[in-house]
């Protein structure tokens, strides 16, 4: 089983703005660093993502690869590699958790990235958190800022 990486924020705004800008893949070049293009390919019975094309580049990662989601009730998403150019796998979730009375937001990420280069794992999980850090900080700086 494959060791993975995680790490958790907590975001000034009710989980369902959190979800908001969560799922709104086509705003997330604005954001969060890495992505550069984003392309919903497919989409759910409740108008969720369910295949989603990314352009990243996390500079020691750069890739174009597509990812299903799978939405659990309306505060976790996660999703899995289908198809991935640099990629082995990528397997990752978002957790959100209501804190101060709904008022504010507890957002867990977990990332699990295999490389199809060898790659120490030790290296791995640091680009991981490198990752999951940027994408968290960059996730309450727009929620936050109500955009």
């Amino acid at each position: 089983m494959a060791e993975h990486t995680s790490s958790s924020i907590t975001i000034e705004a009710a989980p369902a703005d959190v979800m908001g800008v969560i799922a709104d893949f086509a705003r997330y070049p604005e954001w969060t660093g890495e992505v550069k293009e984003a392309e919903v390919l497919d989409k759910d019975e409740a108008g969720r993502a369910e295949k989603v094309r990314l352009l990243l580049d996390a500079g020691a990662i750069k890739d174009d690869h597509t990812l299903a989601y799978t939405w659990t009730g309306d505060n976790e998403v996660s999703w899995t590699l289908v198809k991935s150019q640099m990629l082995r796998s990528l397997d990752g979730s978002y957790r959100l958790a209501p804190a101060g009375g709904g008022t504010r937001t507890e957002v867990t990420y977990q990332l699990t990235v295999d490389v199809k280069i060898p790659m120490l794992g030790m290296i791995k999980r640091k680009a991981e958190k490198v990752i999951i850090d940027r994408a968290l900080a960059g996730l309450k700086k727009r929620v936050e800022s109500g955009a």
